[in-house]
């Protein structure tokens, strides 16, 4: 998150020190806090290129721009793919209208980091989505069967020392 609340950046902005230090720079920072309050990645993409000048010359705004897009490309991508068990790559960029390549990047991304449970199956372009409850039941059974497996190999070796 990009760590400003967008009420609270309304607020600076329409606010006696905004109004002082009205331009474009204000315009662009109150474009950029609508549409994080609206959590649109199609207007803050539109307001990034409108306001490209003075956004992308300082290297701190582009970086809190960097995470905020992340963060709301992340919410909108999940809040598509929720519903599905199986959902085509193509549907979700075509819904969030952005290229498949940084649909499936994100996805992948968001999979890695544990955010989202699920499989990118790449080579039919569908997503595999898995409950979260589900996952934990295999892993905890997985680590059951390897608890049992180490005890099974234990005892063969202590056997296998009696017979010699």
């Amino acid at each position: 998150s990009s760590g400003i609340n967008a009420e609270y950046g309304q607020s600076l902005l329409t606010g006696k020190m905004g109004l002082k230090y009205s331009g474009r720079g204000i315009d662009a920072m109150q474009a950029i806090a609508d549409a994080g309050k609206k959590r649109d990645i199609a207007i803050f993409n539109q307001t990034i290129s409108k306001y490209e000048a003075e956004l992308q010359k300082d290297g701190v705004i582009e970086s809190h721009l960097k995470a905020l897009y992340d963060t709301l490309l992340e919410k909108n991508l999940v809040r598509i793919i929720e519903p599905y068990s199986r959902v085509q790559l193509s549907h979700v960029a075509e819904t969030i209208a952005l290229p498949y390549e940084v649909v499936e990047r994100k996805l992948s991304q968001i999979i890695l980091d544990k955010k989202f449970s699920g499989i990118l199956d790449q080579r039919s372009g569908v997503l595999i989505v898995f409950d979260a409850s589900e996952e934990d039941q295999t892993y905890t059974y997985a680590l059951e069967t390897i608890s049992h497996m180490g005890k099974v190999v234990d005892a063969l070796f202590k056997k296998a020392q009696k017979l010699s």
